[in-house]
């Protein structure tokens, strides 16, 4: 039988590289538009978003496993796979729709899905909300570069 664990690594493994193939081919857009100046961690977004993916999905084996098969436990999964679609989805719906309001709207989507999630999980794990952690914190930045982004490119706003 396989394990939860490797169920849950899969699913969140393919939902990541899905994004690949949904990502328009044309980011001439998104990369001619300007940037801040402190914006010097943008070669690092692949992997922080790497880091946080990989803990969401160990937190939510702690879940599974807390409780496996439980109608609460699957309503849990629900909304973890609904954050990390959420997540995947802002640079092709950002893409595809030349817009960073778009963007912005996604990201605070998915920050609020994420405090959702991490409150519900609180009573069952502390390990499992720790794990969410590093979403909660990089999820308002990544917001508030696209904001910067917004301003300093309002005809793509």
């Amino acid at each position: 039988m396989v394990s939860s664990g490797v169920i849950i690594g899969a699913i969140t493994f393919l939902i990541a590289i899905g994004s690949f193939f949904i990502t328009p081919r044309d980011v001439k857009w998104f990369a001619n538009l300007s940037r801040p100046q402190w914006l010097v961690f943008e070669p690092f977004i692949p992997l922080i978003w790497t880091v946080i993916f990989v803990c969401g999905a160990i937190s939510a084996n702690i879940i599974w496993q807390h409780s496996p098969g439980s109608l609460v436990t699957w309503l849990l999964m629900g909304l973890y796979l609904f954050v990390e679609i959420i997540t995947v989805a802002y640079i092709p719906l950002m893409l595809r729709l030349r817009s960073l309001k778009a963007g912005e709207t996604i990201g605070l989507i998915g920050m609020i899905s994420a405090i959702v999630l991490a409150l519900c999980v609180l009573p069952i794990s502390g390990l499992a909300t720790i794990l969410l952690i590093p979403y909660l914190l990089w999820s308002p930045i990544g917001t508030f570069t696209t904001d910067e982004l917004k301003h300093l490119n309002p005809e793509d706003a």
